[in-house]
């Protein structure tokens, strides 16, 4: 009896911390890719649906990362393009995000609500690392949360070179938007 006393102590003590470690994931997340300008002949956006995201609630860490072939563009031509002149894809095949949120403290993980997120770290992408700072939606919701982040990226500072034929055909600062839905890790 007296064990099982003990027990039962020692799992309320170490509840929150349990709970405290908690990990959210998802495998699905999309991301949406503008490059285009007021001189653009056609829409410069791809979509890939294949972003990974893992959210540690302890500690705010967020890592993220996306196959740059896995973008889509609506015409083939554009898509071999962004693939083989300007991302270099086989040589840098991914774009990844290692950060956390730093105001963790205004995020209440166990009560449905949107909260804001302001979120810092290292975007690494075209063989370049870079300090990235964004704002980013958290909606939880009966157990799931939903985010959002958008922001733009600067393409030279990337390393990302725009040929001087069309430089006023695509953008020099691409518009990003990062969403999905987050699972509890199992």
């Amino acid at each position: 009896m007296k064990h099982s006393i003990k027990l039962v102590i020692l799992l309320l003590v170490a509840l929150p911390t349990i709970l405290s470690a908690q990990k959210w994931f998802s495998r699905d997340a999309k991301v949406y890719f503008d490059a285009t300008t007021k001189g653009s002949p056609e829409r410069i956006e791809a979509t890939n649906k294949s972003g990974t995201v893992v959210l540690e609630q302890a500690s705010g860490r967020v890592e993220a990362s996306v196959l740059i072939k896995g973008f889509l563009f609506e015409k083939a031509l554009m898509q071999e393009h962004f693939n083989e002149n300007y991302m270099e894809s086989s040589k840098f095949p991914k774009a990844t995000f290692k950060g956390k949120i730093d105001n963790l403290s205004a995020v209440n993980f166990g009560q449905n609500g949107t909260y804001t997120a302001q979120v810092s770290g290292d975007m690494t992408m075209h063989g370049v690392t870079k300090p990235v700072k964004t704002t980013a939606t958290l909606k939880v919701n009966n157990g799931k949360i939903g985010f959002t982040a958008n922001f733009n990226l600067l393409l030279s500072d990337y390393g990302i070179s725009v040929p001087t034929m069309v430089a006023d055909k695509l953008a020099k600062e691409a518009k990003v938007s990062f969403t999905g839905d987050l699972q509890p890790m199992k």
